[in-house]
């Protein structure tokens, strides 16, 4: 059986560090480990992994969800595609390992393809934690902000105005209606007051790291500075928002 990813997949799931900690691993007489996972039957791992598979995009999107006040733009595409191999390369494993032929040697080798997939799985369950603790946290605020819809999925931009009319009837049942009729809003704007509606606060300093020469930006304070490729600066998000939706900068 073939075990080697699509033609659109260059690179398997498997993460370069990984693959080089078992390649140099000290010698084990019961298993050893060729200097190349693949070929053959069980030619599971390739030795050179591409510098931006699909995997590492994830992690770079992932990162960036995490650090990002406000939620960027969902990569449905991405996840589709590595979702379906990972159900590919999962049917492939236990097709592997209930055959009775393989030997010891092709066993660790699936071992290794396993632990991959699992890295995979939690990755991607954190984003999608990331995104949905956003989405509930600023519910109201997405439902009434158009420009940000274009940013969730549909079945996220659902849950979100669901989130918002059941937060909103919660709080209608359990102390609004009690209260006089002229404090009952919960979208009221009181002076020196903080807002009623939850909203990401773009104020909140973050880390960026250039991955190209980035044109000037300005701070704050009325000056202007430039990124250069390699260089990590600590600025407001919202100095750097226009660039990370370019992918210009990555957020650590």
């Amino acid at each position: 059986m073939s075990f080697d990813w699509d033609d659109d997949f260059n690179a398997p799931i498997a993460g370069p560090s990984f693959v080089d900690r078992a390649r140099n691993a000290p010698e084990d007489d019961d298993f050893p480990i060729a200097d190349e996972f693949g070929g053959g039957r069980a030619g599971i791992l390739a030795q050179d992994v591409a510098e931006d598979t699909p995997f590492q995009q994830l992690i770079r999107h992932w990162l960036n969800e995490r650090h990002a006040p406000d939620i960027l733009p969902g990569q449905e595409l991405l996840l589709g595609r590595l979702l379906d191999h990972i159900r590919k390369q999962s049917n492939d494993v236990e097709l592997l390992r209930a055959d009775p032929d393989s030997s010891e040697e092709e066993h660790f080798r699936i071992m290794l393809v396993q632990t991959e997939i699992e890295r995979v799985k939690f990755v991607i369950r954190s984003y999608i934690r990331t995104r949905l603790h956003k989405i509930e946290k600023y519910a109201r605020h997405i439902a009434t902000t158009p420009e940000i819809h274009e940013r969730l999925s549909k079945a996220e931009l659902d849950h979100a105005k669901r989130y918002a009319k059941t937060v909103e009837y919660h709080f209608t049942q359990s102390v609004l209606q009690s209260l006089p009729p002229e404090q009952r809003k919960l979208d009221e704007d009181v002076a020196f007051m903080p807002p009623m509606i939850p909203a990401p606060d773009k104020l909140r300093p973050v880390f960026a790291h250039a991955l190209v020469d980035c044109p000037p930006m300005r701070l704050p304070d009325g000056s202007a500075t430039e990124m250069q490729k390699g260089q990590i600066s600590l600025t407001p998000y919202h100095v750097v928002e226009h660039l990370l939706l370019r992918g210009e900068v990555a957020l650590v």
